[in-house]
């Protein structure tokens, strides 16, 4: 079946969904202005006045409607989660899991289910950056045969609290402090590091916080977690326990601190330019979707409680399975009416997705419904385009704020006798949703299980977990994070916490932010590690990466077509950067455009940095202030770095010092050192082009990091 038989297939939900949306969609393309009225308008420059210089007349109904619809164009913004960016796309499942779930669109591989994602920051305003360190919102829309499903996910698989009820205060805390809007998406200020000491359970989303893991490469770069404990309930009743996971088919990569900062300065779009140029290239986003499951009779097994939110399940112990992949091959047509519209909400499930008794998922359930009935003007949210399911929606729900359904017929209740008690309530057979009959007895009160009282032994086994250079960073972030607190007792008491993980981080902290180190080294003891949490182990995949190539007037043109061409063949974008927009030519008379100029671009915004040879291009670059910065930013940052022939003389002007140039002397044989890839006279560029592209997968060298422009290690 072609792509266009699966749209016009009536089995195939995204050519539902597709056809959907296209109804409401409009091209105003050589179309004739109108009011909202739809009368024509024969003049939107100037309002009706009394004379040319006269005062303007209140009978003037196009001004008063196109005035009245700019002052109330916007909504309010998400209390968190308020800057996001999403795309349309579709899940298939890989095999059928009748086994563990009735939930259809998890059964037939050969249905395309329509989603719709919003990639988001959590803190900041819809204003700030997306390079901000903070956690990742991760929100999928399932448009099911049974109902809409919404997967609300993070980047993170824990979160700071406990129980919901404590919500409010962890985002009052993180959020600017009240007195005086400072600072703007970020934590590290007082009162939230005052919360974090008073609340001892948020030790391991910390730790999670101030990892890489925080600063994505890209939205299509980073994993997505269900956060909360789930069931899956099969057709006989049978419950799991389950956790939600999105893997990333390019791998789990981050940005380093300093090009996160730079970025938020010179280029605030960075994460949806990103997916948006994805897309449109056709370099579609994939994620696969993995569960993990506990059988109900195992919930008490392990050294932690399943159900606790400041915990995750370690994937060496509870192994995820993957069921399925997801596709975004869509950008929004309109970012308002979709991504700004789109309404999520953990409680949104199908028939065999069922809740458990987390008490964070518990309070989620009713904040979510809550906030959409402010945003969006009223209980019938679920009419507006992006929200609307594909299966038909037959209630004796009416009215409210923005209805557009027009319910006909004189009964408006049930049970009713007038229309024989439609619409009739669905019985199990007809795949009415039946909550899992789970047991439930206690007595009414305030208290917490015993089980949730461990608040450092994960964090523990997350550092643990972490490579040299993850560890390395972590310590990084807490001298900035907390070395921008201005109360000393804090700072001293973030030390005595951390020093309840891991005495060597409680140390390495305090040496950052004027404190005293702990008197003894603490920690809980706990040895084990999940190397599955540490980005080092992920796909190394050169596929998307973006390579700058730095050239001038006078370049060799065969070093830089053979290597620009081996590139894209792999899969990796080239941009040509050079003083000025415009042509270059080359030593051989050949000319090629410039991409970019240092002007508009810079290292941050690319994977890697090739310097073609060329003897004027390189003496023309070795007078650039802005070709020198280029460069030692890439080799401050740890990117992949390749040069031939007189380029690799540009490095060393550079301040790129060391490298083993005595290696690169005899003809032909290339030198990787460090990400740093070099040869001077080849035969051919095969050898040359495939160690850059390794290089290029690698992602960052960290050895080299943090040398100052030196070559060692």
């Amino acid at each position: 079946m072609n792509d266009e038989q699966k749209q016009n297939d009536p089995m195939n939900l995204n050519g539902k969904k597709y056809q959907q949306l296209e109804s409401f969609r409009v091209d105003h393309n050589n179309t004739k202005l109108t009011t909202n009225q739809g009368v024509r308008v024969s003049d939107t420059d100037d309002s009706l006045k009394a004379g040319d210089r006269g005062p303007t007349l209140m009978e003037d109904f196009h001004f008063r409607e196109k005035m009245t619809h700019f002052d109330h164009e916007r909504i309010p913004e998400r209390v968190v989660h308020a800057r996001g960016f999403g795309a349309h796309g579709y899940f298939q499942v890989y095999e059928s899991m009748t086994e563990f779930t009735k939930a259809k669109f998890l059964q037939d591989p050969s249905v395309q289910t329509p989603v719709f994602v919003r990639f988001s920051t959590v803190v900041g305003s819809r204003g700030s950056a997306d390079t901000v360190r903070d956690v990742r919102g991760f929100a999928t829309k399932f448009y099911t045969e049974d109902g809409n499903y919404d997967l609300v996910a993070n980047n993170i698989p824990i979160f700071f609290i406990q129980d919901a009820i404590k919500f409010p205060d962890v985002v009052h805390a993180i959020k600017p402090e009240p007195h005086n809007e400072i600072p703007q998406a970020s934590a590290a200020h007082d009162t939230f590091w005052d919360f974090v000491v008073s609340n001892t359970e948020t030790a391991h989303m910390i730790m999670w916080l101030l990892s890489d893991r925080a600063i994505p490469r890209s939205f299509r770069m980073m994993e997505g977690f269900g956060v909360n404990t789930f069931r899956f309930v099969n057709d006989q009743g049978k419950a799991r326990f389950v956790k939600f996971h999105w893997k990333p088919k390019l791998g789990v990569h981050s940005l380093v601190w300093d090009e996160a900062q730079k970025l938020a300065g010179k280029d605030p779009d960075f994460h949806r330019k990103d997916l948006w140029e994805a897309i449109n290239m056709g370099e579609y986003p994939e994620f696969e979707l993995g569960v993990q499951m506990i059988d109900e009779e195992d919930e008490f097994m392990f050294d932690f409680d399943i159900l606790d939110p400041t915990k995750f399940w370690p994937e060496e112990i509870v192994p995820v399975k993957i069921i399925g992949k997801m596709t975004l091959n869509r950008n929004q047509d309109n970012f308002f009416a979709e991504t700004e519209q789109a309404a999520f909400h953990p409680g949104h499930v199908v028939p065999g997705i069922d809740f458990s008794n987390d008490p964070l998922l518990q309070g989620r359930l009713f904040s979510y419904t809550d906030t959409q009935l402010l945003r969006l003007g009223g209980p019938n949210f679920h009419e507006i385009p992006i929200n609307r399911p594909i299966a038909p929606v037959n209630n004796n729900q009416r009215d409210g704020f923005h209805r557009m359904t027009i319910d006909k017929g004189q009964v408006s209740y049930s049970p009713n006798t007038l229309r024989g008690n439609s619409p009739q309530p669905a019985s199990d057979k007809e795949n009415g949703y039946v909550h899992y009959a789970e047991k439930v007895e206690g007595q009414k009160i305030r208290k917490r299980s015993e089980s949730f009282h461990d608040h450092y032994r994960q964090a523990t086994l997350f550092w643990n977990s972490m490579s040299n250079a993850e560890k390395r960073h972590i310590i990084k972030a807490f001298h900035f994070e907390v070395g921008n607190v201005k109360d000393k007792t804090i700072k001293q008491q973030v030390v005595e916490m951390f020093n309840n993980v891991d005495g060597f981080l409680a140390a390495e902290i305090s040496k950052g932010i004027g404190v005293m180190p702990p008197a003894n080294p603490g920690g809980t003891g706990v040895t084990e590690s999940s190397p599955a949490v540490s980005q080092d182990n992920t796909i190394k995949d050169a596929r998307t990466r973006k390579v700058a190539v730095l050239a001038d007037h006078g370049f060799t043109f065969d070093e830089l077509m053979q290597v620009k061409t081996a590139l894209e063949g792999a899969g990796v974008h080239v941009d040509i950067i050079s003083r000025t927009l415009g042509i270059i030519a080359s030593v051989e008379g050949q000319q090629i455009e410039v991409n970019k100029s240092y002007s508009i671009s810079s290292s941050i915004m690319y994977d890697a940095l090739f310097i073609p040879g060329g003897q004027q291009s390189i003496n023309n670059m070795m007078m650039h202030k802005e070709a020198k910065d280029f460069i030692n930013d890439a080799f401050a940052h740890a990117k992949p770095i390749g040069a031939i022939n007189e380029g690799i003389d540009l490095l060393t002007n550079a301040e790129v010092k060391n490298i083993n140039l005595a290696l690169t002397e005899s003809k032909g044989e290339v030198t990787t050192h460090l990400g740093v890839v070099t040869v001077r006279n080849p035969s051919d560029f095969e050898a040359f082009n495939n160690e850059f592209i390794v290089a290029i997968a690698e992602h960052r060298h960290w050895l080299r990091e943090n040398q100052d422009g030196k070559m060692t290690g």
